[in-house]
């Protein structure tokens, strides 16, 4: 027993994983029954996302004073977002003209399953207006991250414009994020049952084959994912200086939530926690982390480029370097919306696909091993953003070097 007390957090989610794994692969009927319980624990996740947001971000922008601040912070936050989506397009178009693993891989042995209903494609104007909510309330409800960012701000640039006279709600804002961290740590109790039945479920309903049909393209997908992380994001660590070992600390267990569920909503009430507990003030976390998941989402932003030229590949169709080109300019706009639609990422590849050419009927293609896909795409996705949240309070001047100690371990 007291050998079981010395597990972390992370140790339990490994151990989970590897259950899950077993499960799918063993008992795959048992394991699509596991649904209810990957489903709840998501369920309970989710409810933390709103009020937590609404603790971090008023508190810490009415706490930072001044609206310039942050508007500087802002500034910062879309600079480091542009440059690393613009660095993981190319490293996904550089990796798939050199493996090339559409090559051989004939479309019409897509089983003849038809192509998903897609929602249109939306553009980046639509997006921005999207994100100005009508009504908060509807947005909590939605669990709207992009929605709520913007209305917290202005409520806590608001809040530090009155004053005195706004102390009160300030102290309120401060004790719901300090509630909902504790809320946080116990839902991350079932975190390990959470991760175990949705691996599960992905691999008892997908099959362990999907892996043999199109390993190619995903093992083309993880490598290129990650030469991202060490080449841009470890870069961007070092350049920064932030401590490096007690970063990966930090991130560990968000990481492999977002990796084991495929749903960036699961890791990020940990992943703020963890990042203020690293020692990245309030505002700066509650603005630039939230915001990535519409405009720094690297890992899918990757795959699109990526999986759009492997489709070409397998059409038989050439793609010369000014297309390829082009098509990146392209996605480094209509990725920004990859977080506001269903379904995002195959939404997007739909639209690129009709806008050069490339047969749609490539996506029933990659349908099989999309779960596999989203696992890689999404972690990335959240590790790029708390780099991100890093790199921009080190930017700001803050030290990182005296909090190292502080990152939350929920067991052990």
């Amino acid at each position: 027993m007291q050998f079981l007390k010395k597990f972390s957090l992370t140790s339990w989610i490994f151990v989970a994983l590897i259950v899950g794994i077993v499960l799918g692969i063993f008992f795959p009927e048992f394991s699509r029954n596991l649904v209810p319980v990957s489903n709840i624990f998501l369920r309970l996740i989710r409810s933390i996302v709103g009020p937590l947001l609404f603790g971090t971000l008023v508190y810490g922008i009415a706490s930072a004073g001044e609206l310039k601040t942050m508007g500087r912070i802002a500034l910062k936050a879309v600079t480091y977002f542009e440059i690393a989506t613009t660095l993981a397009l190319i490293i996904g178009l550089i990796m798939v003209n050199l493996m090339r693993p559409g090559v051989g891989v004939p479309l019409n042995e897509s089983g003849g399953a038809k192509i998903p209903t897609l929602a249109k494609p939306v553009s980046l104007s639509q997006v921005l207006e999207h994100a100005v909510p009508a009504n908060i309330f509807e947005s909590l409800t939605q669990n709207d991250v992009l929605q709520m960012v913007v209305f917290f701000f202005l409520f806590g640039a608001a809040c530090s414009a009155v004053g005195s006279r706004a102390e009160p709600v300030i102290n309120f804002a401060g004790s719901v994020a300090e509630v909902m961290f504790r809320y946080t740590k116990y839902v991350m109790y079932v975190a390990p049952f959470g991760v175990g039945a949705a691996i599960a479920v992905t691999i008892g309903s997908k099959g362990i084959g999907v892996l043999f049909g199109l390993g190619k393209l995903v093992g083309t997908l993880y490598l290129a994912q990650t030469l991202f992380v060490l080449l841009v994001l470890g870069s961007a660590l070092t350049i920064a200086r932030v401590p490096i070992g007690p970063f990966i600390k930090a991130v560990r267990q968000p990481f492999l939530l977002a990796f084991s569920t495929a749903s960036s909503e699961a890791a990020l009430p940990l992943a703020l926690e963890n990042m203020e507990r690293f020692g990245v003030p309030k505002h700066i976390v509650g603005f630039v982390l939230p915001t990535g998941y519409s405009f720094n989402l690297d890992g899918s932003t990757l795959y699109l480029s990526l999986a759009s030229v492997f489709i070409a590949q397998a059409a038989g169709v050439h793609m010369p370097l000014s297309t390829q080109i082009t098509m990146m300019l392209t996605l480094m706009l209509t990725s920004k919306g990859v977080a506001a639609v269903p379904r995002a990422s195959l939404v997007i590849l739909a639209g690129t696909l009709g806008t050069f050419q490339l047969p749609l009927e490539g996506i029933t293609l990659i349908l099989g091993v999309d779960a596999l896909m989203d696992m890689c795409r999404t972690s990335v996705n959240l590790l790029g953003n708390c780099v991100a949240t890093a790199v921009v309070a080190r930017w700001e001047g803050v030290s990182l070097k005296h909090h190292t100690s502080d990152v939350l371990e929920v067991i052990g």
